[in-house]
């Protein structure tokens, strides 16, 4: 049996943003695109739109030599910048974030406060709500972190299947269509990821789970659940 786009397989009632995260106040601007009631994978749809509904007036703050700037992109004057990293906007940061050194963000991010964009990291098509933490060596692409979420060092969020068909995902009780070919991870408030993990495309992190280091994670983990290895 075929899953029509967009459908649901199973008889439960589809998956909604709040089940996962609250968008915080510091992104209210942006709470038009971002309706607690619809599924989180339709927010990544709507972060392009987002930024490009923005007029992106406010000046760039004085920049470090090293770090490259270029698009439509907005720093909060509170950002801590790096001596050396790239930005590529579209791309929105809160008060008091950190950006670290060889931090790549490559087009259409938004960033919530007091958040972490750690060193040799990547960042492209996602939303990091306030206090999310990406401090060493991950990739998150298509991907939302919410409020309080880590990442542990060497975290990937894969966000292509190999046989590059549209992701579905599995939750709870149900199997649902995204219509999309590139979906890394929804990590709920206060998720965690242990050290190299990976999230396989269209994993979803309830709040308060946490996923053990090394693990390669699919599928769907409920809220305050511990993932762990097998034992053999």
């Amino acid at each position: 049996m075929t899953l029509a786009r967009g459908g649901i397989f199973g008889g439960c009632s589809p998956l909604k943003a709040s089940e996962f995260f609250t968008l915080p106040a510091s992104l209210s601007l942006f709470s038009a695109a971002f309706p607690a009631d619809a599924a989180p994978w339709e927010w990544l749809k709507q972060i392009g739109p987002a930024l490009a509904a923005q007029t992106f007036d406010q000046p760039l703050p004085k920049l470090p030599p090293g770090l490259h700037v270029e698009g439509m992109v907005y720093l909060h004057p509170t950002v801590r910048l790096p001596a050396h990293a790239t930005i590529i906007g579209p791309a929105w940061i809160g008060a008091n974030t950190e950006i670290r050194p060889g931090a790549f963000i490559r087009g259409r991010v938004i960033v919530g406060e007091r958040c972490v964009l750690g060193n040799a990291c990547e960042f492209k098509n996602c939303l990091l709500l306030d206090g999310a933490q990406v401090p060493h060596f991950s990739y998150v692409g298509d991907s939302i972190l919410g409020n309080g979420a880590h990442l542990g060092a060497g975290v990937v969020c894969s966000n292509l299947r190999l046989d590059q068909q549209p992701i579905v995902v599995h939750g709870p009780g149900a199997t649902y269509d995204t219509g999309l070919k590139k979906f890394g991870a929804v990590v709920g408030d206060n998720a965690e990821v242990g050290c190299n993990a990976v999230l396989n495309p269209g994993t979803l992190l309830g709040p308060r789970s946490l996923v053990m280091p090394t693990l390669s994670f699919s599928g769907y983990l409920p809220p305050a659940q511990l993932r762990r290895r097998e034992k053999l």
